[in-house]
């Protein structure tokens, strides 16, 4: 179902080594290896800083002609200056993006909990209007009281994506916060990101891995799933970006997303990782072959 593309948020994660990459598959082969598998992919790191164009054409040469990427806007923007006199930062991310707009379907704008609007509506007026319109914008609220119909309409008017983003707690697996989930553009944004505390205990400490499901939401799945159908007719595309911290694993819970969406999403079979292991064991031989002939023949010639 091309109008639907489930991907991950994020594809270089050490925890799926041997489970969805190859043991040996070098990391720098780990995107080329994901978009095999996926349509899309939310690139998380730059969240934190613009990416260097060496580093985007990269990506555009290690994926197919039809895959696409979502990014984020970096925190510096909206963590930071909280979309206040920004407009040089933001000029800036956009321009190092640049590379990646053939390829580049949404610029996320994930807000801050503490960003409210008794404080942060002219701010956030201020920064939709200046948005360029080559750009396609989504935008997550985490604070509630953002949920007013005179949001909806400014979103509209700018045509900004309002994200739907499921950050429920484990304690609530079997359901979907469905209290204010409006329309405001032609595509729909779903993040499917759980609840970030679950890598995590009381004292800051990591417990644990992302490299199998941890705890299956069923329902959740299912009444996202349901959502997503019931609007299939009010816009032209849908993109949704699934977390380890959803299930815990992204890929495999990406794969049931997309089946109960009634398309598959297959992933790489252990015949296949073995495969791919066994090609990049190859390319270090030949790679150290070519190395040493090199240097046989150097040595000849002093």
């Amino acid at each position: 179902m091309k109008r639907v593309r489930v991907g991950c948020s994020g594809w270089n994660y050490d925890d799926w080594r041997g489970r969805f990459y190859p043991a040996d598959l070098p990391e720098s082969h780990w995107l080329e290896f994901y978009a095999r598998h996926f349509p899309a992919v939310e690139i998380d790191s730059t969240f934190s800083t613009a990416p260097a164009e060496e580093t985007i054409l990269r990506w555009v040469e290690a994926t197919p002609a039809a895959f696409r990427f979502a990014c984020k806007l970096p925190r510096g923007i909206t963590h930071v200056c909280r979309l206040r006199d920004c407009t040089a930062e933001l000029n800036s991310f956009l321009r190092a993006v640049e590379p990646l707009a053939p390829k580049l379907q949404v610029v996320l704008i994930q807000l801050p909990p503490s960003f409210t609007p008794k404080d942060g509506k002219p701010a956030l007026r201020k920064f939709l209007v200046q948005l360029p319109k080559d750009f396609r914008f989504a935008i997550e609220f985490r604070h509630p009281g953002w949920h007013r119909p005179q949001i909806i309409g400014l979103l509209e008017k700018c045509r900004i994506c309002w994200a739907w983003a499921d950050t429920t707690a484990l304690n609530e697996r079997n359901l979907a916060p469905f209290e204010f989930l409006p329309l405001t553009t032609d595509f729909i944004y779903l993040r499917l990101l759980g609840d970030y505390a679950t890598k995590y205990d009381k004292d800051g400490l990591f417990v644990h891995r992302y490299d199998r499901l941890l705890w299956k939401r069923e329902a959740a799945l299912e009444s996202w799933s349901l959502k997503i159908e019931r609007h299939l007719g009010d816009v032209r595309n849908v993109w949704a970006f699934v977390s380890n911290h959803f299930e815990g694993f992204a890929p495999e819970t990406a794969q049931r997303f997309a089946q109960r969406l009634g398309f598959e999403l297959p992933l790489p079979s252990q015949e296949q990782i073995a495969t791919e292991q066994e090609r990049a064991q190859l390319s270090l031989f030949d790679n150290d072959e070519a190395r040493m002939t090199n240097d046989k023949s150097m040595t000849k010639l002093e």
